[in-house]
C-alpha cells in the first residue's frame, strides 16, 4: 500500500510534497461553501455535469501550460489559438471535408504553431512573453482573416456530441485521458526530467548536455497541440467557426496552473493540480452565478484570483529561499 501512495503521488504532483494538496483544500472549502448557500441548484446532478464540461476547455489548455511553465515559459497565444482551431475547423467542414479530417487538419495547424512558437524562443532565445504576445495578435488576426471577420456556420456533422451534455461525451474522458498521459510523461520519461531540469536551471541544463532549445520546441509544440484539442472541444459547443472566441482564456489557464502550485519560476508544476485550478476557477464562476452575481463582479473576482495566485507563488519561492 505504501508503495502504491509513493507512485500515485510521484505520478500526480511535482516535488517534496504532492502541489495538489492545497488546490483540493481550496476546492473543498469554496464549493462547501457556495453548496451551503445556493444547495438547492447548485447541487443538481445536471450542474455539476454542467461544470465538468465547462472545465474541459480551461483544463486541456492547462495540461499544455504546465508544461510551458515548467520550463520558465508562458503562452498567451491560447485563447487566439483556439479560436482559430475553430475557424479550421466551420471552414473545412463547409467545404465538404470529412469531420475526422478537418479535426486532424486543424491539430496539424495547432502543432505547427506550438514548434514555429518554440523555435523562436528555444533557438533564437527570444523571451517567451514577447513571442506569444505577437503571436497572440497573428492568430487573432489570422483567424479573423480565414473568416472574412464573421462567425462560419456550417454543419457540425456529429463533432457537437463530442462534448454533450451527459457523461457518454467522450470530450470529458479524453480530457482526463490526456491528463494520465501528460502526467506519465512528466514523471517516467527522460523528457520530463528535461522539462524540469530547464525550468530548475536553464544553464546547469546545458552544462549536462540537454539540448535546451529543443526542449522548448517540444514544449510549445505539445502545448499547443493539446491547445488545439481543446479548440475541439470548444468547437463541439460553439458548432460554428468564431474568430472573436477565448478572448482571455489565457488569463483562466495561466491562472489554474499556479493556482495549482505550478511556478511562474519555472522548475515546479503538478498536472493533478492544474486540473484542480482549473475546476475552482469554474467552481466560483458557476456559485457566483447561482448566487445571483452581475457580470462584472465575476470578472474583478476572476481578476483577483489571477493577483492573489501569483502572490502565493511569489510567497512560495521567498518561503523557500529562506528555507
Amino acid at each position: 500500500m505504501k508503495a502504491l501512495v509513493t507512485r500515485a503521488r510521484a505520478l500526480f504532483g511535482a516535488g517534496k510534497r504532492p502541489a495538489w494538496v492545497a488546490p483540493l483544500l481550496a476546492l473543498v472549502v469554496v464549493f462547501c461553501a457556495i453548496a451551503a448557500r445556493v444547495p438547492d441548484t447548485f447541487l443538481l446532478p445536471q450542474n455539476l455535469l454542467v461544470m465538468a464540461r465547462q472545465t474541459v476547455v480551461v483544463a486541456t489548455c492547462a495540461l499544455g501550460m504546465t508544461l510551458v511553465i515548467v520550463t520558465g515559459g508562458i503562452d498567451l497565444s491560447t485563447g487566439s489559438l483556439v479560436a482559430l482551431t475553430t475557424v479550421v475547423i466551420a471552414k473545412l467542414l463547409k467545404g465538404g471535408t470529412s469531420p475526422a479530417l478537418a479535426v486532424l487538419c486543424a491539430l496539424a495547424v495547432s502543432g505547427l504553431v506550438g514548434a514555429t512558437i518554440g523555435a523562436f524562443i528555444g533557438r533564437l532565445r527570444l523571451k517567451p512573453f514577447v513571442v506569444t504576445l505577437g503571436a497572440m495578435s497573428v492568430l487573432r488576426g489570422a483567424a479573423k482573416g480565414l473568416a472574412d471577420e464573421q462567425k462560419i456556420d456550417c454543419d457540425p456533422r456529429g463533432l457537437e456530441k463530442t462534448l454533450a451534455a451527459d457523461l457518454s461525451a467522450p470530450g470529458i474522458w479524453i480530457a482526463l485521458t490526456l491528463a494520465v498521459l501528460v502526467a506519465c510523461v512528466l514523471t517516467y520519461t527522460r523528457f520530463g526530467r528535461h522539462v524540469y531540469a530547464v525550468g530548475s536551471n536553464e544553464a546547469a541544463a546545458r552544462l549536462v548536455g540537454i539540448d535546451t532549445g529543443r526542449v522548448k520546441i517540444a514544449v510549445y509544440a505539445l502545448s499547443s497541440l493539446l491547445v488545439g484539442v481543446a479548440g475541439v472541444m470548444e468547437f463541439s459547443t460553439l458548432t460554428v467557426g468564431d474568430p472573436t472566441d477565448s478572448v482571455g482564456l489565457e488569463l483562466d489557464v495561466i491562472a489554474a496552473v499556479v493556482i495549482g502550485g505550478g511556478s511562474l519560476s519555472g522548475g515546479e508544476g503538478s498536472i493533478a493540480g492544474s486540473l484542480l485550478g482549473a475546476l475552482l476557477m469554474t467552481v466560483i464562476r458557476s456559485g457566483a452565478v447561482h448566487l445571483g452575481m452581475q457580470s462584472w463582479v465575476q470578472e474583478v473576482v476572476t481578476g483577483i484570483i489571477i493577483v492573489l495566485a501569483v502572490a502565493l507563488d511569489r510567497a512560495r519561492h521567498r518561503r523557500t529561499a529562506r528555507g
